[in-house]
């Protein structure tokens, strides 16, 4: 398809540069199989869901992987996006990188090992990255959020989930940013089942599709988890009858890759590049709470897979207009998956 297909207007005003306090109290635009929409808010999730659903959340953490600095008189930004072993890390970086560089990131040294286009190589002289980036780092906002302010002590709260535990996200899975533990607990009492996956999510959340047909588009690998155990549960869940709510993007694509042709979920553990588009036939996933996306975005692309082009775009039209937010700190819509 076109990338123009996915293209529409939004009002810079639109984007949310500070998320809602509490977090449940975002928006949320119920976007239904038969193309109805319903006004509401995150915390009303549990009249949207029934005992038996799988809600399926994604614990990864985000890592402080934004750093300035410098190289004689040069001032040099960075983000990481993937870390190679304990002291070799891969980044996208902007100004005049050279291989052979030494960089100092405030009192600590790194030299280029290797540069390609906007991604580089870097070896750094420390023995504690986690701590290291702890105390030198900031978090990676998006560029539609850091164009416009920069990072601050509220973004290190703002922008992890509740559930984020296991480090490796130079994104965060912003759909989860809406959960609190007391919107979570009133779904349990309900019978709704938590279950977590791991997908650390990459650069490729940022990057434009710059191609005019989505043939021609390559996805970013991310690495994600989803266990044996989990995909057991999940397994049962839906046998009984139970629906999987997927929270996020991210959590939707790891479960549509770890899951088979006839719709049983497996384990997995891996890299995965998929990269959903209009066409595109549901294995396991059966809705979607999820963020309002960029125009001809990869994210959006996947959202008018899962529920219709035409009614993403009737649903957004109809979100800007209602004056919802939009991307990492915005609002929240919930999808039906169409049907088969």
């Amino acid at each position: 398809m076109r990338v123009d297909d996915f293209d529409f207007d939004l009002p810079d005003a639109a984007i949310a540069l500070r998320p809602a306090i509490p977090r449940d109290a975002a928006r949320l635009l119920a976007v239904a199989r038969d193309g109805s929409l319903t006004d509401g808010a995150v915390g009303d999730l549990a009249a949207h869901l029934r005992a038996g659903d799988a809600l399926l959340v994604n614990a990864t953490r985000v890592v402080p992987a934004r750093l300035t600095g410098v190289s004689g008189d040069r001032k040099l930004d960075l983000t990481l996006i993937a870390q190679e072993n304990a002291t070799d890390w891969r980044g996208f970086a902007r100004g005049r990188w050279r291989a052979g560089d030494v960089v100092e990131f405030d009192d600590v040294r790194a030299t280029i090992l290797a540069r390609e286009g906007r991604e580089v190589a870097l070896r750094f002289e420390v023995a504690d990255m986690p701590a290291t980036l702890a105390r030198i780092g900031a978090m990676p906002l998006p560029p539609y959020i850091a164009s416009k302010r920069a990072p601050d002590a509220r973004d290190d709260a703002d922008y992890q989930t509740m559930f984020a535990r296991v480090a490796g996200a130079v994104a965060a899975p912003t759909a989860g940013l809406h959960f609190t533990p007391e919107l979570v607990a009133r779904l349990e009492g309900q019978g709704v089942e938590l279950h977590e996956v791991i997908l650390h999510v990459g650069p490729g959340t940022f990057l434009p599709v710059v191609a005019e047909d989505t043939d021609d588009h390559r996805m970013h690998g991310e690495h994600g988890t989803l266990t044996a155990e989990t995909a057991e549960a999940l397994n049962a869940a839906r046998k009984a009858g139970g629906r999987i709510v997927c929270v996020g993007t991210t959590t939707l694509r790891l479960l549509e890759a770890a899951a088979q042709a006839d719709g049983t979920i497996a384990p997995f553990d891996g890299e995965t590049d998929i990269f959903i588009t209009p066409g595109y036939r549901f294995r396991a996933a059966d809705m979607l709470l999820t963020n309002f996306h960029l125009p001809r975005s990869t994210l959006f692309m996947l959202v008018a897979a899962f529920s219709g082009l035409a009614e993403m775009k009737r649903a957004y039209a109809h979100a800007i207009e209602a004056g919802y937010r939009f991307y990492s700190y915005g609002d929240a819509c919930l999808l039906e998956g169409r049907a088969a």
